[in-house]
């Protein structure tokens, strides 16, 4: 696919999925979630890839629906996604509640890090809340943006956002739509870190290459796999599979080399798949 509104680079272990349209501030459109799901499919069937971390070019991370895209919804009578009829569709299959917009990305083997480089609105703070961790630029401004347009909460974030910061905090966010900034939100579990903007990609490149050296790559995927089917299973479950997992996983290359690399007092070098 020819990305016209995405960037996508891959530097060992770790790609990164740049949101490509700076003149429009980053401004999500039918043709950035094709090219996102495209590339988070690239990612995913890449055996040297294990962590995508996501930004914006430029200034801004995305603010939100393009409003000539909004204008077009108005104008159609109802809503039009603008996305391709070949849309990719990864991390579909593996459980009927991720099976949907956005709450795919919780169904992907590869772990997902927002750099929230700058202002997120709408779709564009559905995309940081869905990603695995999320860094952010403390000046970075951030709104949930449908109320003032009389729409319902988008994609889900009324599930995902309570899961994030409770639902006292949610609740302001959500009804008020009001805007704030990231550096608000320190102590809260929105972000991993706050931090000044001219330090953020190199914090979040240096988390996820130290993630990707320390953490065998079967471990990273089953237990972010763990994490989000865990969310919609009893404790009894949750307890049961990790046991199932545990004899399944101990006979396994990443084991039998973390174990060599912990006696040795060494970093580990994970078999190639």
């Amino acid at each position: 696919m020819e990305l016209k509104a995405t960037k996508y680079s891959v530097e060992g272990p770790v790609a990164t999925l740049t949101l490509s349209r700076p003149h429009r501030r980053n401004a999500w459109t039918g043709r950035m979630h094709t090219e996102m799901r495209w590339v988070l499919e690239q990612a995913e069937r890449d055996p040297q890839v294990r962590v995508v971390i996501i930004t914006g070019d430029g200034r801004d991370f995305c603010v939100g629906a393009d409003t000539q895209a909004l204008e077009g919804h108005g104008e159609r009578g109802g809503y039009d996604p603008g996305t391709a009829p070949d849309l990719a569709m990864p991390g579909y299959g593996v459980a009927p509640e991720f099976d949907q917009n956005f709450a795919f990305m919780m169904a992907l083997e590869t772990v997902t890090v927002a750099a929230v480089n700058g202002a997120a609105a709408g779709a564009g703070l559905v995309l940081a809340c869905y990603c695995d961790l999320r860094f952010a630029a403390a000046d970075a401004k951030l709104t949930t943006a449908h109320g003032p347009l009389g729409l319902p909460a988008e994609f889900g974030l009324s599930w995902v956002l309570p899961r994030l910061v409770g639902i006292t905090r949610s609740n302001d966010l959500l009804l008020s739509s009001r805007k704030f900034l990231a550096s608000e939100t320190e102590g809260w579990g929105l972000f991993n870190e706050i931090m000044d903007g001219s330090v953020l990609m190199e914090r979040v490149h240096e988390y996820a290459y130290d993630m990707a050296a320390r953490v065998a790559p079967s471990s990273l995927a089953t237990t972010k796999r763990q994490i989000y089917l865990d969310q919609h299973r009893d404790v009894g479950t949750a307890v049961s599979e990790s046991d199932r997992l545990l004899e399944e996983m101990i006979p396994s290359p990443d084991y039998l080399e973390g174990v060599r690399a912990l006696t040795e007092r060494r970093l580990p070098q994970w078999p190639a798949d």
